[in-house]
């Protein structure tokens, strides 16, 4: 009779999840495969360390023992109709709507707007909860016009904005808040056009030219635009990896290469944003071999650096910073050649 092993995790909630193929360890400098890392059982809950859909593998959700949960705070109103949009600025973000009661309303790129569609049902409705139609209406700074509805599988209208289904998040429990931006790769505040608020600030600060130097208060970086991935000069850690809007990419020890283990999940995704994956076509400065990508177990695809999946820090509020280095002696920089760029840079 076959016994079967069974995995089980310790201390912090971690996924291992088995590569199908390509990632090596990476201390025996295997050639490294750079297209997408499909893992074994991806979407199976692994020892109850996530679950199957919506859960603490992009969404937001909590992840099973981590404390947080995705429960809506009592008197928050965010089941309730939007009332008057309004627009306001939140550091990191941008010029975000947000509601009558000053929460952060978000869109999902899995979405459509043309024609509008909703793709977050179920457990994901309940992380992101869709906000009703009814009785919505603009502000200054909101075209009124840009506003509709949706129809949802469960017979509801749900609001939409440039054509966008619109949500807030359960993580959001006091006005001013946006921790869905960037959660899962897949989930960004709204701008009053319908867009995604932080690739609008990102213009507004600036990337018409053929490059762009950030000054001693950005860490000295100078960077090209037009790359999804490049590398710059920091003043202080020397040539690390950016992406496309020169937010400095991080690696977690608590994450691994081989077997692949995603040690962030849960709460941990509120504050670290895995960095969606790109085409290593428009990859500057690094060998294409190191660029490839990995599947998180909510179905979104994380760009990793030699096997490693990377992420940004909310703590970077401008362009070229780099604030999450050595960050709890767990979160690193990453080179050129994707290794981590040492603690005591």
């Amino acid at each position: 009779m076959n016994k079967m092993r069974r995995i089980s995790t310790v201390g912090s909630v971690a996924a291992v999840l088995l590569l199908a193929a390509g990632c090596g360890s990476s201390d025996n400098g295997a050639a490294r495969n750079a297209n997408s890392v499909q893992p074994a059982g991806a979407g199976k809950a692994l020892g109850g360390a996530y679950d199957t859909g919506y859960g603490a593998g992009g969404y937001g959700a909590g992840a099973a023992g981590s404390g947080s949960g995705s429960d809506v705070g009592s008197g928050s109103g965010k089941a309730g109709s939007a009332g008057q949009l309004s627009v306001r600025e939140i550091a990191s973000v941008g010029s975000v709507v947000t509601d009558s009661a000053g929460m952060a309303l978000y869109r999902f790129d899995k979405d459509t707007p043309q024609p509008p569609k909703s793709n977050c049902d179920g457990d994901c409705a309940t992380t992101w909860p869709a906000v009703p139609a009814d009785d919505a209406s603009a502000a200054a700074g909101i075209d009124a016009a840009l506003l509709g509805s949706v129809d949802r599988t469960d017979g509801s209208k749900q609001l939409t904005l440039g054509g966008w289904p619109v949500y807030r998040y359960a993580k959001d429990t006091k006005a001013g808040e946006a921790k869905g931006e960037g959660v899962g790769g897949t989930w960004h505040a709204l701008a009053p056009d319908g867009k995604k608020a932080v690739d609008k600030k990102q213009k507004a600060g600036g990337d018409g030219g053929a490059g762009m130097e950030m000054g001693a208060g950005t860490g000295g970086m100078e960077m090209k635009t037009g790359a999804e991935l490049s590398v710059a000069d920091n003043e202080k850690l020397g040539k690390i990896l950016v992406d496309g809007q020169w937010r400095t990419l991080y690696r977690f020890d608590k994450d691994s290469a081989w077997p692949m283990k995603f040690g962030c999940l849960g709460a941990c995704l509120d504050t670290w944003k895995p960095a969606a994956a790109i085409d290593k076509a428009k990859a500057e400065g690094i060998s294409g071999k190191l660029v490839g990508s990995v599947k998180r177990p909510d179905g979104s695809e994380q760009l990793t650096i030699d096997c490693w999946p990377v992420y940004t820090f909310t703590g970077d509020t401008q362009p070229g910073q780099a604030n999450g280095h050595n960050k709890q002696g767990l979160w690193f920089a990453v080179t050129a050649e994707g290794k981590k760029v040492p603690p005591t840079a």
